[in-house]
């Protein structure tokens, strides 16, 4: 009976550590799929075209017409919140397919290569992470002109070295594993072994580390917006709209408020889902 009991107890705190990130990961990614439904589906969920002006309720404080208020234009800052999670969404979708890969071949190639290719990439890859990422972004889009697709480009230009960092290291632990070693008496080698072995082994981690950058990501963007170097007017940004609120914040706190709300929740989604991700798919933090 005593050897039930002690057998039973060690396995109690492991249930529970996985139900929480059972949890952990599914209110991330319900929180996730909001925000996708809520871009998607932005004509139906707005109740009011987000540029649309009515000069004659400006500044209006949350009511039952407008559950966010009005902004100094008279736009309805609930539409405007719905429609920013379009360009939010899509400026991380750009930079996400751009950083991914580019850490990602730089990485497993000076991680099998080795020798001087390894030596140069990384030190590309030092002097870029050694840059702080919003002031060469700003610096960026400054000499290219302010726009989406600038903006991507500008932040993606920095982002990418921690998936770099990241693959180079799983690839020297897998560079002398049986696995691959199993592979070379095959007679698979080079591009075929990094590509078509090593890749897939760093692809779960890259997933990991993408979903857990995201915030950030969204963060910077904002930041672009706020600057007025991402999205320009009228079109609804998340960003831009704080920086308009923040103009009237003491009086009319709303205008800032319901951006600034949209941005914590995007950032607390993406934050959830890595933390879940990085519990069910990196071993090394435990069953």
């Amino acid at each position: 009976m005593t050897q039930h009991l002690s057998d039973a107890e060690p396995a109690m705190p492991v249930r529970r550590r996985r139900r929480r990130r059972n949890v952990t990961l599914i209110i991330g990614v319900t929180l996730v799929a909001i925000l996708l439904l809520t871009a998607l589906l932005a004509p139906l969920l707005a109740p009011y075209q987000p540029n649309a002006q009515m000069m004659a309720s400006r500044l209006m404080p949350p009511d039952a017409a407008h559950w966010f208020g009005t902004d100094g234009f008279g736009r309805d800052l609930l539409s405007r919140v719905i429609y920013g999670t379009r360009p939010t969404l899509l400026l991380v979708s750009l930079i996400l397919l751009l950083t991914i890969p580019a850490g990602l071949l730089i990485g497993i190639t000076a991680g099998y290569v080795g020798g001087w290719t390894e030596r140069v990439l990384m030190r590309i890859t030092d002097i870029f992470l050694s840059l702080p990422n919003l002031v060469i972004a700003l610096a960026l889009v400054a000499m290219l002109g302010p726009g989406l697709l600038n903006g991507a480009l500008a932040l993606a230009l920095t982002s990418w070295p921690p998936f770099a960092r990241q693959a180079r290291a799983e690839t020297l632990a897998l560079r002398r594993s049986d696995y691959l070693a199993a592979a070379r008496m095959q007679g698979i080698t080079g591009i075929r072994l990094m590509f078509g072995h090593i890749l897939p082994l760093c692809m779960p981690s890259a997933v990991v580390r993408a979903a857990l950058s995201l915030g950030g990501i969204i963060l910077s963007a904002a930041g672009l917006g706020f600057l007025g170097m991402g999205v320009q007017p009228p079109t609804a940004e998340w960003g831009a709209m704080v920086a308009e609120g923040s103009k009237v914040i003491f009086d009319q706190w709303w205008v800032a408020a319901a951006p600034g709300g949209a941005i914590l929740f995007a950032s607390l989604a993406f934050n959830l889902t890595g933390d879940g991700l990085r519990d069910r798919l990196d071993t090394r933090h435990g069953n």
